[in-house]
C-alpha cells in the first residue's frame, strides 16, 4: 500500500509518501510549500484555502507515480474554525499566536481560575490553547458565531471534512483544547458551562487509527483524484513526532522545530500541584503514549532573527549561524527564551537587544553574538525543563533522543549535551511525518502494533550521538538562567 502523509507546520506544508518494504520503512518528499500567518489589522489568520489547495497538488504528485490509497494529516494544535450545517466555513481560521487570547488574559481567569481549569484538563496553561481562543471570542462579543454554528472543527479534522464529508474530532487533538479530562476522554462540563460555549459544538471523538472514510466522489472528480482512505493520524504534529521515537520511555523526549516540545512518556496523566505551578502539560497520544511535556520557544527565535537580518540584506543559512554562533563569546547575555516579549513575530533583534539590556545591562551587537544568546538560553531551558519533568515523575533519565527537523543542527545538540551533562541521540529527521504513516499502517493492519513500528523505525533510519564535552563550564552558568526561568513561571 502508498500512505501519504501531509505534515502541515507553521512554516511549511510538507507532504511524504510512505511505504513498508520488508521491515524497512521507505519515505520520500513528493510535495512542499511554505506556510505562515496571513495578517489583517490585529488578527493573524491561516490561509486555509491555499494550505487545502496545496495539499490537492501535493495528492496530484504523489498520485502521478502510482495509487494513493491512504492519507494522514498532522498539524500544529489548537486553532479551528466553525461550520454550519450546509458544512460552509462561518470564520477563518485564527493562529495560535493571534493576541487577542494575551489582551483578555485576566478577565479568561477571572471566569474560573487557572488552577481550576488545569486541574479539570492537565492541560497546560498557555495563551495559545483552544478554550483561550473560544473565551476571547466571547470576550469580545462574538458568542453569536457559536450560538448559530452547527459544529467546531480543528483544522487536520476540517480537511478531513472537506475530503470524506464526515466530521469528527481525533483525540490528540481534542486533549490539547483545555475542554477534555485526559483520563475519561470525556468533555469537561463545568468548563463549557461556565465559559459559556455550547457544548453540542463538538463533533464525535475519533481515536487515532479510525479510518474516517474515503474521499467523497464528489472530491475525486473535482480534484481529478482516484480515491483513498482519510485515516484519522494522531493529528497534533506533536503526538506523531513523538511516536517516531525509537528510544519511547528510556529517554527524554525533544521534538524540535517552531516550538521546542520537551517531555516525556507516561502511562496516565499526571496532574497535581507540583505539575500545576511548573506548568506541565498532560497531552494525549496513541493508546499507552501518554506524554508529559513543557513546551519551549524553539527554533521561532532563531527564524525570526534570519528574517530580521535578510530584510537587512543579509542572507544567513544555518551552517553561516552555526559557525557565528561558536565563534561569539559564550555567557554574556542570559535570557529566558519563553518570555512573553518573544511570542509574537517582527522585529525579534530589537525584542532580544531590549529584553537582555533590563536583565544584563548589555545586549548582543553582533549576529554571532544574537544567535549564541539564543543558543545558550534555548539549550538551558531544555535543562530546566527536563529537571521539572522527571521531579513530576520520580525518576532520571540519562538519554536525550532530540527528533524533527532541528535535529540537524549538530551545534545545538552537542550544546544540549553539555548544558544536561546526558548523551544525546539525534534523530529521525521527519518524525512527525513518520509517526503518521505509521499510524496509517497500524489502521489497514500493515503493522501489527507499536512494538513491532518501534523496530521497523530503529532499524530504518540513521541516528546521530552526541557525548558531553564542556558540562562543567555549562554547569557553571546554569544558575545565572535558572533565576530567569523561575521568575517568568506563569503559574
Amino acid at each position: 500500500m502508498k500512505y501519504v502523509a501531509f505534515d502541515l507546520g507553521a512554516s511549511s506544508g510538507k507532504l511524504f509518501e510512505g511505504q513498508l518494504r520488508g521491515n524497512s520503512l521507505q519515505i520520500a518528499p513528493v510535495y512542499s510549500f511554505p506556510n505562515g500567518v496571513v495578517c489583517l489589522r490585529d488578527g493573524m489568520y491561516w490561509d486555509f484555502l491555499r494550505i487545502f489547495s496545496e495539499l490537492v497538488a501535493g495528492l496530484r504528485r504523489a498520485e502521478a507515480s502510482g495509487q494513493v490509497d491512504s492519507l494522514g494529516v498532522d498539524s500544529y494544535n489548537n486553532d479551528f474554525s466553525l461550520i454550519d450545517a450546509n458544512g460552509e466555513m462561518l470564520i477563518p481560521l485564527r493562529s495560535y499566536r493571534d493576541s487577542r487570547t494575551q489582551k483578555h488574559w485576566d478577565a479568561i481567569f477571572e471566569i474560573m481560575p487557572m488552577r481550576e481549569v488545569y486541574m479539570h484538563s492537565g492541560n497546560q496553561i498557555a495563551p495559545f490553547n483552544t478554550l483561550m481562543q473560544l473565551a476571547a471570542m466571547n470576550l469580545n462579543g462574538q458568542h453569536f458565531l457559536l450560538e448559530n454554528a452547527h459544529r467546531l472543527l480543528m483544522l487536520p479534522d476540517l480537511l478531513g471534512y472537506y475530503i470524506t464529508g464526515r466530521t469528527g474530532i481525533e483525540y490528540t487533538v481534542a486533549a490539547e483544547t483545555e475542554l477534555m479530562n485526559l483520563a475519561t476522554k470525556q468533555w469537561i462540563e463545568p468548563i463549557f458551562a461556565a465559559y459559556d460555549i455550547p457544548r453540542r459544538l463538538m463533533p464525535e471523538l475519533r481515536m487515532p487509527g479510525t479510518i474516517l472514510g474515503p474521499s467523497t466522489p464528489e472530491f475525486n472528480s473535482q480534484h481529478h483524484l482516484r480515491g483513498f482512505d482519510f485515516v484519522n493520524v494522531c493529528e497534533h504534529d506533536t503526538a506523531s513526532a513523538f511516536l517516531a521515537s525509537p528510544l519511547d520511555r528510556d529517554a527524554i523526549l525533544i521534538s524540535s522545530g517552531t516550538w521546542a516540545l520537551v517531555g516525556l512518556e507516561t502511562g496516565a496523566p499526571v496532574v497535581n500541584d507540583f505539575t500545576y505551578r511548573s506548568n506541565i502539560a498532560n497531552e494525549g497520544g496513541l493508546d499507552g503514549h501518554h506524554r508529559l511535556l513543557r513546551n519551549v520557544m524553539g527554533s521561532w527565535l532563531i527564524q525570526e532573527l534570519r528574517r530580521d537580518y535578510a530584510l537587512d540584506g543579509l542572507e544567513l543559512d544555518f551552517p553561516a549561524i552555526q559557525r557565528l554562533a561558536l565563534e561569539a563569546a559564550p555567557f554574556r547575555f542570559p535570557i529566558d527564551p519563553d518570555a512573553p516579549e518573544f511570542y509574537l513575530p517582527n522585529d525579534m533583534r530589537r525584542k532580544i537587544r531590549d529584553v537582555s539590556q533590563r536583565l544584563n545591562g548589555v545586549a548582543p551587537e553582533t549576529p554571532g553574538e544574537y544567535f549564541r544568546c539564543v543558543y545558550e538560553a534555548l539549550v538551558m531551558k531544555y535543562r530546566y525543563c527536563i529537571e521539572l519533568l522527571e521531579t513530576a515523575v520520580g525518576r532520571s533519565y540519562g538519554t536525550v533522543n532530540i527528533f524533527g527537523g532541528g535535529c540537524q543542527d549538530r551545534l545545538c545538540n552537542q550544546f544540549v549535551a553539555d548544558a544536561c551533562g546526558r548523551k544525546v541521540v539525534a534523530g529521525p529527521i521527519d518524525a512527525s511525518s513518520i509517526g503518521n504513516i505509521v499510524v496509517q499502517m497500524l489502521a489497514h493492519g500493515e503493522l501489527s502494533g507499536m512494538e513491532e513500528a518501534k523496530a521497523v523505525i530503529h532499524s530504518s533510519f540513521d541516528f546521530m550521538e552526541f557525548a558531553p564535552k564542556a558540562y562543567d563550564e555549562w554547569n557553571r552558568h546554569y544558575p545565572d538562567f535558572l533565576r530567569l526561568f523561575e521568575d517568568n513561571s506563569p503559574a
